[in-house]
């Protein structure tokens, strides 16, 4: 047998017991310190956890290793803590193991001993240098849930072992003390004591002094606590005993113990809290005592002088959101309790979208219609998301965060109620007629250009995951950005960082996304090699601009405020004007070959192939004749192949194709816009990459696209339009 045979040899032979055969296999060579693989069990931990001596005195004398720890970090010692049999913690102690050591999960042999009441064995723990107030240290993970940090005593106190309480606080034990949720030893008795030894527990931890007025990190103070888990009438009035206690103290709810007794239908504590002189004249206790059909509750609470309940609101509230009007109606005319104030139902009814943290769900806020999504309290993706809402003012780009409001173990942040996902709207949006323009989908894209732009340089952060379900339509038919929850902060806003890169690739499959009309998925097109989302892109000017998006270098040297002014977003129109307009250079109409513009826009013999290279031979024949007729008296000037002939004959059919004689002329070429970029699809971008540097970028329009709403004016499903009034 190898080694790897007689270490699991010997490992099961612990496990079945047979002394003879593990010494059998000792003496032969077995390593003891073997370990299974999955969870990493050695000899000596399966001797430990079936509570045989001689096994563990066996196994130390052929070297096993008390120091040695499985997957979870727990040693020998740790695991004897859990069985409580004096004689092997003795026996690993003498063999080098320390009486502090901790699992990954921050537990030691003390706290295990603690937690299953062994007595004997937390004081001869403690007789040999057991720290008997050394707080759980959790993995930074947990601890961010604000996991951790209870001691010996919080373990023997939730699990009502008396004794093994007395004996700590013998011991030294601090009975102040609290963990990452602020909760004492007093409270983890009150929270998940066994209901027959709670009462004692509490008891005994009360007369060594345990605070009945410590607030957790919810605000709760074990009053409160009791209650709440709906604990007997003995131990509230164990509590109530006490003559300091502070009988309306209110949680982060707002809400006192009297309140959750009566929200949870516990007519004898509630009346017992009362009579201790909790007071009455606050919330909706009668109305809660209704709602749960205890009108004999309801009339003893009048009686207590509570007000009477409020009357039903008036009709009036209607909700402004086509798409969720009807749920948002329901939601208002319902009895849930409200959270501060915000009204929420986690109901699939209810949900607008699913998120891996918990889901994103309509609220009321102070009758205000607003989307809600819910966290963890206190985990990386909820700081994520309140770091980029709070780094800046309002903006009418990104969502806006109107409220946070936490209950229990989860965190609400409030924010803009929107209509439509951009994914969803692109599924309905009518299409244009194949080969026109497309001015909605640039309008759009450059909403979210300048949405990111404003998030890297104004409120230092990246997104990391923008997506069409990340982009979302508002009542006023604006684009918004939302879901920040991967968003990391930038330490210097103006560097093209891998993050900023992240968020500027992700632009440059949307732009192919968008123009591509959703056909492709964006999922799809995120898996893909730049170079093949390139070859998806319908026209120069798409391509180009993905190019500087998808490739870093182009990244590095094309910040996203300068691919603003980029002609993808030029409309039609503007683009023929800006070739117009460089027509009518001087140097250009007059032919000066020497002037800078014509020197700037010439080709280099690797660019013969594009499109206007022999452009006399593409345009119509009819209307080229024509134009050079002009020139009879000046053949010099007469149209060639050159680039800046072209130009300036563009400038010439722009100035004079209205003119009443050159009727037949238009009627051949049609809106000379289309007819000059559909011929000379690459002209434009030639034009603008040898002048983007040069002071003939004058020519280029400053103000690409109108701002504002009106935008997304069309018929949505339902037959209604997007952000019309109900």
């Amino acid at each position: 047998m190898d080694t790897k045979d007689t270490g699991l040899a010997l490992k099961l032979a612990v496990e079945a017991g047979d002394l003879q055969q593990v010494r059998r296999l000792l003496e032969s060579g077995a390593d003891a310190n073997f370990q299974e693989q999955q969870n990493g069990w050695s000899p000596l931990h399966s001797a430990v956890q079936r509570d045989r001596a001689d096994l563990v005195k066996l196994l130390l004398a052929h070297c096993a290793d008390p120091c040695l720890r499985k997957h979870n970090g727990a040693t020998a010692l740790i695991i004897a803590g859990i069985e409580g049999n004096v004689q092997v913690l003795q026996l690993l102690l003498d063999a080098g193991a320390d009486v502090n050591e901790r699992d990954l999960h921050g537990f030691t042999a003390l706290m295990e001993a603690a937690g299953r009441g062994h007595v004997e064995a937390l004081r001869f723990l403690h007789s040999r240098g057991a720290q008997v107030n050394m707080a759980r240290d959790p993995p930074t993970e947990r601890q961010a849930l604000r996991q951790g940090g209870a001691t010996a005593l919080m373990d023997a106190a939730e699990g009502g072992h008396v004794e093994a309480v007395r004996a700590l606080l013998e011991m030294g034990a601090e009975v102040a003390a609290r963990d990452l949720r602020l909760r004492g030893a007093l409270e983890h008795a009150l929270l998940k004591g066994p209901e027959e030894r709670a009462e004692d527990t509490v008891r005994l931890l009360l007369h060594h002094g345990a605070d009945v007025n410590a607030r957790d990190a919810e605000g709760k103070t074990p009053l409160i606590l009791a209650v709440e888990k709906r604990r007997r009438l003995g131990l509230v009035r164990l509590l109530l005993e006490q003559g300091h206690v502070d009988l309306d103290s209110k949680d982060h709810e707002g809400r006192t113990a009297l309140q959750v007794a009566v929200e949870l239908g516990l007519g004898e504590v509630a009346r017992l809290l009362c009579h201790k002189g909790a007071r009455v004249d606050y919330c909706d206790l009668v109305a809660n005592a209704i709602n749960n059909y205890d009108n004999d509750l309801a009339r003893f609470l009048l009686g207590q002088g509570a007000p009477e309940p409020a009357p039903p609101p008036t009709p009036t509230w209607r909700p402004r959101s086509l798409r969720w009007g009807r749920a948002l109606s329901r939601l208002h005319g319902s009895n849930r309790k409200l959270i501060n104030k915000l009204k929420i139902c986690p109901d699939k009814e209810y949900k607008i979208a699913d998120t891996p943290g918990g889901g994103v769900y309509l609220g009321l806020l102070e009758d205000q219609e607003v989307a809600v999504k819910v966290f963890v309290q206190g985990s990386e993706c909820a700081g994520r998301e309140l770091s980029a809402l709070k780094s800046g003012q309002d903006s009418s780009r990104l969502v806006t965060l109107l409220a946070c409001e936490s209950h229990e173990a989860n965190l609400y942040v409030c924010m803009t109620l929107c209509e439509w996902t951009l994914e969803e709207f692109l599924e309905h949006r009518p299409q244009p007629a194949q080969g026109d323009e497309d001015k909605w989908a640039r309008q759009v894209l450059h909403s979210v250009f300048e949405a990111v732009r404003e998030l890297h340089l104004q409120r230092a952060h990246a997104h990391q995951d923008l997506q069409p379900q990340n982009i979302l339509i508002d009542a006023a038919h604006g684009i918004r950005l939302a879901d920040f929850d991967q968003s990391v902060q930038l330490a210097e806003p103006a560097k093209v960082t891998q993050a900023v890169r992240t968020d500027l690739q992700a632009l440059g499959r949307l732009v192919v996304y968008m123009l591509l009309k959703g056909d492709v998925p964006f999922e799809q097109l995120s898996a893909m090699h730049h170079r093949k989302v390139w070859r998806l892109c319908p026209e120069r000017e798409t391509r180009d601009l993905t190019r500087c998006l998808l490739t870093p270098q182009q990244a590095q040297e094309h910040p996203l405020g300068s691919l603003l002014g980029h002609p993808f977003f030029w409309e039609w129109q503007s683009r023929y004007r800006t070739l117009r307009n460089v027509g009518n250079e001087s140097d250009i109409k007059r032919c000066n070959l020497r002037g800078a513009i014509v020197q700037l826009l010439r080709l280099e013999p690797s660019e013969r192939s594009l499109s206007f290279t022999q452009w006399t031979s593409k345009v119509d024949s009819c209307v080229l004749g024509q134009m050079n007729n002009f020139y009879k008296n000046k053949p010099h000037l007469c149209y060639t192949d050159s680039v800046q002939d072209l130009l300036r004959f563009i400038r010439n059919i722009g100035e004079h194709i209205d003119e009443d004689c050159n009727r037949e002329m238009k009627a051949r070429l049609g809106d000379p816009a289309v007819y000059f970029l559909r011929t000379f699809p690459d002209l434009l971008m030639h034009v603008y990459k040898r002048l983007q540097h040069s002071e003939f970028r004058r020519h280029f329009p400053q103000l690409p696209l109108p701002a504002g709403p009106g935008v997304l004016e069309m018929e949505v499903p339902g037959g209604q339009a997007l952000g019309a009034d109900p």
